[in-house]
């Protein structure tokens, strides 16, 4: 394909299918940690090193993101994220055949290398393809589709683990299934998807080394924002089969199934989102952290396992509704000179967030006495930003989508 095709359906799910590809990283292997463990239990220290096979790719992410974005703005999107694909497949398979765990946990570390590479350039080049509504669509499906997948990627791990915990990691070569895909449906983007007006120079394409026109400020604000709104977007995720074994869900099998049913918030979120995502930021933003707020004060009072899946369900409904919400938000003031560098600040963000979220829950916990006290603690905190959003409104809003306003002003 050339740069002169329109982007279509098929182009939208290329780059929609990596995006679970992080999500692989971690919930693939959950179900066998515990057999991990045991394999490498004569290792000194294995009780720290073991589970990181799962987190080290997380946190290649928050760290690797930004110079992701960097190579892609100057190499060119599409060529890096093949190569990424192809490099995520030799290493991601390679603990089938690796015994020694100090190995094992390189070849993680260039998991995450991939990955940060994948999730960049990926979600740049939705930028890069589609506008206004349709560029929002996509971008909002990322939410949906990673939590779904997340779901699946548990069972097939758990039926895979059955075999040995080697097994899961042949399914890391899927990513080649999605460099075809990227092969067949899209092409090196050369500028934003509106065609130059009547006169005017078509964009230079890659190479692009200036930082002028960066939204610095405004990026800022979102970039805050995305950092608190990450603590909160994981806390259900990793913390709800704890609070259950507070009220006394003692089954690991019945607390998975609880936290799965309040997780589809997240996927309806996203698919509220896709209704109403032409709502001013602001409002959407209010609204959104005005859901988290109300789910952790659930949570915080529940007494029965019911009342508690429900203030998760309302969390998670909040939390899908706010991932879009800041992704299209960001990449609405992004130029496609600077796109890749900005999504891969942006990417950084919400990973720092993922990383902090088990920190703050913790210290919330020791400090107010308990789980149960720290989602009270955490009610509070949501308010709080919600808050902080009602008085700092002039602040956020969305950018003109760049595409649209250059027709606008040429014709």
């Amino acid at each position: 394909m050339n740069h002169d095709d329109q982007p279509g359906a098929m182009t939208g799910i290329a780059l929609l299918l990596p995006i679970t590809l992080s999500t692989m990283a971690i919930v693939l292997l959950a179900p066998v940690l515990p057999r991990m463990i045991q394999e490498f239990s004569g290792v000194s220290g294995h009780d720290y090193w073991v589970p990181m096979i799962l987190t080290i790719p997380a946190l290649c992410i928050a760290l690797l993101s930004p110079l992701a974005g960097v190579l892609g703005d100057y190499f060119g999107r599409r060529r890096l994220l093949l190569a990424a694909f192809a490099f995520y497949a030799l290493v991601g398979v390679a603990p089938v055949f690796l015994h020694d765990l100090s190995t094992i946990l390189i070849s993680r570390v260039g998991v995450g290398i991939a990955e940060a590479m994948i999730m960049v350039l990926s979600t740049t080049m939705i930028g890069d393809y589609f506008h206004g509504a349709a560029r929002d669509k996509w971008l909002a499906a990322q939410t949906a589709f990673a939590s779904m997948s997340a779901l699946l990627f548990f069972n097939i791990g758990g039926q895979l683990g059955s075999f040995g915990w080697r097994t899961p990691f042949w399914v890391y070569l899927s990513a080649l299934a999605m460099l075809v895909l990227v092969q067949l449906f899209t092409w090196e983007p050369k500028g934003d998807a509106a065609a130059p007006a009547q006169g005017e120079e078509p964009r230079a394409g890659p190479h692009s080394t200036s930082w002028a026109g960066f939204p610095w400020s405004r990026m800022a604000v979102i970039l805050g924002i995305t950092i608190y709104g990450a603590i909160f977007f994981y806390t259900v995720q990793i913390q709800a089969p704890v609070g259950l074994a507070v009220l006394g869900v003692a089954d690991p099998a019945r607390a998975g199934f609880l936290t799965s049913v309040a997780s589809v918030g997240v996927p309806l979120g996203t698919f509220v989102y896709s209704r109403i995502g032409r709502w001013p930021v602001q409002r959407l933003l209010v609204i959104e952290f005005a859901l988290l707020a109300i789910g952790f004060l659930l949570m915080g009072r529940a007494d029965q396992p019911s009342g508690f899946v429900l203030g998760c369900f309302v969390n998670q409904l909040g939390a899908g509704l706010l991932l879009p919400t800041l992704l299209v938000w960001a990449m609405s003031l992004l130029t496609f000179e600077v796109r890749g560098r900005g999504a891969g600040m942006w990417q950084s963000a919400f990973a720092l967030g993922q990383f902090l979220s088990p920190v703050v829950v913790t210290f919330a916990a020791s400090l107010a006495g308990g789980l149960q006290n720290a989602f009270a603690v955490l009610s509070g905190g949501a308010a709080l930003g919600l808050v902080a959003l009602l008085l700092c409104a002039g602040r956020i809003k969305r950018a003109p989508d760049a595409a649209l306003v250059k027709v606008s002003l040429h014709g």
